[in-house]
């Protein structure tokens, strides 16, 4: 069956996005996005070395003419910060398809949703497709929406938390009302909150530190990429219904 993931109309098989913060190297950077079948990994444009040849670029371990690079704006606070960073990311690299994170205080980092807004709007304007990482509140997201991002990317919980999906209400409002892909961004800690996830009916999921800082990072990319996968196909393939009752799974019809 096909099931295919599309993003400003591009069209990708994997519904896993991965971080390329918080490894020990490069290589298990590497290593780690292989093993998860990602097609699209994000990079923080303000702290990863990308053009500098004299020193380790991620792009010697992850050819970007292979994989889809996405730049995002990681540790900007304001709308100015994060304009200027995803212009010079299209300067450098030639990049459109970008992630747009305009923060609103270093103990949460939780989205600034003004900012969010007004910024997502002015790079829409300029030609960029923005996928937006932002609150879970469907007034908020609507909004986005309306001014053009091409990917809605609520908050499970907060960044690096790994506690989970919070509000599963709020994100099947949000998906319900949304025409375009909702990715859930920030707090999922295990594969079986990413399958959560996906029975949601979330179009995907992006995780970086559930990968990076556990025991065995290459190991849990792979566990991550198989939890999407059974997300989706329950989603696709419907529950049962829940009951009060017990009911026997064998029929009573012809008892001996």
């Amino acid at each position: 069956m096909e099931d295919n993931f599309i993003i400003a109309n591009q069209k990708f098989n994997s519904r896993l996005i991965v971080g390329t913060g918080k490894y020990k190297n490069f290589e298990q950077t590497a290593n780690a996005v292989k093993a998860s079948g990602a097609e699209i990994v994000t990079v923080a444009v303000r702290r990863v070395n990308i053009t500098n040849k004299d020193k380790p670029t991620l792009m010697d371990y992850l050819n970007p003419k292979s994989i889809v690079y996405l730049p995002n704006t990681a540790g900007c606070y304001t709308s100015e910060e994060a304009l200027r960073t995803l212009r010079l990311a299209r300067e450098m690299g030639g990049w459109k398809l970008v992630k747009l994170e305009v923060l609103g205080d270093k103990k949460t980092l939780y989205p600034n949703m003004i900012e969010t807004i007004s910024s997502t709007e002015v790079l829409v304007k300029e030609g960029f497709d923005v996928m937006v990482y932002c609150s879970d509140d469907p007034i908020m997201t609507k909004k986005l929406e309306d001014v053009g991002a091409c990917a809605i990317m609520p908050l499970a919980a907060p960044i690096g938390s790994g506690i989970g999906i919070q509000n599963k209400t709020n994100i099947n409002l949000i998906k319900e009302q949304s025409k375009v892909p909702v990715i859930v961004d920030a707090g999922v800690g295990t594969p079986s909150d990413a399958t959560i996830a996906m029975e949601l009916g979330c179009d995907g999921v992006l995780i970086n530190t559930a990968i990076a800082e556990s025991n065995k990072p290459i190991l849990m990319a792979e566990a991550m990429k198989h939890a999407v996968i059974a997300g989706r196909k329950a989603f696709i393939a419907g529950r049962m219904k829940k009951k009060v009752f017990a009911s026997a799974s064998s029929p009573e019809k012809g008892l001996i």
